[in-house]
């Protein structure tokens, strides 16, 4: 009779933990360029200085701007005195339409009491003038409108150049570090919209009060993926464990790896945490507290359509069709054939058939977890 080592079914806490390498990367890091051309007049950062967002970070020096701006307030003022001019003028057209009006309204009155009194003619001249006054109050009106727009147009003008003159003053996009300096003082600056081969930056700054980890998971796993989800990050130096979730994945698996990147915000507000640096993420995909399981080795045709399990009961092999569930390195969760207290061989089936006689004997494996 074949001695055969078996295993007890019994409930387990399974977890299905993908242990992943990350790099630590800045949150945001961004080279801070200028949006006009000019001479670096002032600069007030260097590596390694920590700046809050809208801080200065430099000063331009740019001529042209300042006579821009100059010429723009100029033009503002000249478009304020052509307003009051055709303002006056509407008083002058008002008052001259008046008294046009006025008059010849009396020397028609007067023709139409009195016939012949007043000449025709006068009474035509008299209505030419008024109907010449409505006139020229209609274009002292229009003058008025035209001037008012050239004046919003100057105030545009004016807002344009002070506009320009304030992107003179480089500051912080976002609170964080100047990780590199590309201008010292005097150094020619090219507007950030110019090519890449003339811009040159100012700085670069980092955000480094909150880190990323971007993890590769590999295609197999991406289904159990979700936002929230808890990680452990194991960090050498020095020696500790954070616990953290996952922020964000990218829902989409790049072809050349086969792999998603999902990542992890990782506060660091303490600056104990470097870009660059390396950590182990164990990132925790299922967990089934209290689940009917067995050693791997126990199933039979694993991951095929018929997955089979031999049960020792009362001396004889039984084969017994399975379903199973979470998998982890050492146990798999049985979903359906076995029961609690069943004794399944593992290890090597071949050569056992169903009904054979057998002594099981308890796998060694399994009398050490019992002692632990």
């Amino acid at each position: 009779m074949p001695t055969v080592p078996v295993a007890v079914v019994g409930p387990a806490t399974l977890q299905n933990n993908l242990v992943l390498s990350a790099e630590f990367e800045a949150f945001q890091d961004v080279d801070v360029m200028a949006k006009i051309a000019g001479y670096v007049k002032e600069i007030r950062v260097d590596i390694g200085s920590h700046v809050k967002q809208g801080e200065i970070l430099a000063i331009l020096e740019v001529p042209e701007i300042a006579d821009d701006v100059a010429k723009a307030n100029a033009g503002v003022a000249a478009a304020e005195a052509n307003v009051v001019t055709a303002q006056a003028a509407i008083q002058r057209a008002e008052a001259g339409a008046n008294i046009a009006h006025l008059s010849y309204q009396r020397i028609n009155d007067v023709s139409t009491k009195n016939k012949g009194l007043v000449p025709q003619q006068d009474v035509d001249v008299a209505q030419s003038r008024d109907m010449e006054a409505v006139a020229q109050l209609a274009s002292a009106r229009s003058a008025l409108k035209a001037a008012q727009q050239s004046k919003l147009a100057a105030d545009s003008e004016y807002a344009r150049t002070q506009a320009m003159m304030q992107y003179a003053t480089i500051r912080a996009p976002f609170t964080g570090v100047v990780t590199k300096r590309y201008a010292n003082t005097g150094s020619m600056i090219q507007a950030g919209i110019s090519s890449q081969t003339q811009s040159m930056p100012v700085v670069r700054l980092a955000q480094n009060d909150l880190l990323r980890l971007t993890l590769p998971v590999p295609v197999t796993d991406v289904a159990e993926v979700k936002d929230g989800q808890l990680v452990d990050i194991n960090i050498s130096n020095p020696p500790r464990t954070i616990h953290g979730k996952i922020a964000r994945y990218a829902d989409s698996v790049l072809m050349a790896t086969r792999t998603m990147d999902t990542q992890i915000d990782v506060p660091n507000k303490d600056g104990s945490l470097v870009p660059g640096m390396y950590a182990e993420v164990h990132l925790h995909l299922a967990d089934r507290p209290n689940a009917l399981s067995v050693p791997v080795d126990a199933i039979d045709g694993l991951g095929t359509s018929v997955e089979q399990a031999y049960v020792v009961r009362s001396g004889v092999v039984h084969v017994v069709q399975v379903a199973t569930g979470l998998q982890t390195p050492s146990r798999i969760e049985v979903l359906s054939g076995l029961q609690v207290g069943d004794a399944v061989v593992v290890g090597r089936h071949s050569g056992l058939s169903d009904g054979e006689k057998v002594e099981a004997k308890q796998a060694s494996y399994e009398n050490e977890s019992n002692r632990s």
